[in-house]
């Protein structure tokens, strides 16, 4: 997980320091891929899912709920090990944290997505396996100031892949991961001088979103007969 962190912060960093989400929506994408399709030893969505599957003796909800608790555990650690020491406070830190974060939780959601029957190489299911990184109540006030047209599954589901849509929710997903970020460091920064607690706000805080994320793509990307890309 660090490596692949490390792999793409590196990118990621200038545009996460300038708070720019458009500047940083592809570099975003190229972590989403990685999420989804794996990097070398780093196993993708689909390897992840069949095989909480084949353990929940072909259980979807078990499966979902392994997929999971698996990835809330996951981001719990990548939050504390960024978090030690108030590393999260420097600027160079956002970036690796931001990186892992969003592995882990699109690799989640792409997960439940794939075992909802969703084809995760579909453009327009990728787009909304990251829309769901809003959360619940991102989406909610995107929707009611109309920054967001439509819902995860309104998307994975929509006649076409639009791309100006894939462009626009990478820029509000990039926005929000950013925020989450630095309402941690505030967080950290209160609690730096207690040893270990900044890494275990961390990665309480990671744990958390991670959680309610997850739970809104369960409750959100149903079961839906696939639908083929029109030409």
């Amino acid at each position: 997980m660090a490596g692949v962190a490390r792999f793409v912060a590196s990118s990621l960093a200038p545009a996460a320091q300038r708070f720019a989400p458009q500047a940083a929506a592809g570099v975003l994408r190229q972590v989403l891929e990685i999420a989804i399709d794996g990097y070398q030893r780093f196993p993708g969505a689909e390897q992840v899912a069949e095989s909480k599957l084949a353990r929940s003796s072909g259980d979807v909800q078990l499966a979902i709920d392994a997929v999971t608790d698996q990835h809330i555990r996951l981001a719990g650690v990548q939050g504390f090990v960024t978090s030690i020491g108030g590393l999260v406070t420097l600027p160079v830190a956002l970036p690796a944290n931001l990186t892992g974060l969003a592995i882990v939780q699109v690799r989640m959601v792409a997960a439940i997505a794939h075992l909802r029957g969703y084809d995760l190489d579909d453009p327009r299911v990728r787009t909304a396996v990251i829309t769901c990184l809003l959360g619940e109540d991102g989406v909610a006030d995107r929707l009611k100031k109309s920054s967001l047209p439509t819902s995860p599954l309104a998307i994975a589901t929509a006649p076409v892949f639009d791309p100006d849509l894939d462009r626009q929710v990478a820029g509000e997903v990039v926005a929000e991961l950013i925020a989450r970020i630095s309402g941690k460091r505030m967080a950290i920064t209160v609690t730096r001088r207690v040893p270990l607690l900044g890494g275990a706000v961390g990665a309480g805080v990671d744990g958390w979103s991670t959680y309610r994320i997850g739970e809104y793509a369960d409750k959100s990307l149903v079961r839906r007969i696939r639908r083929p890309i029109e030409p």
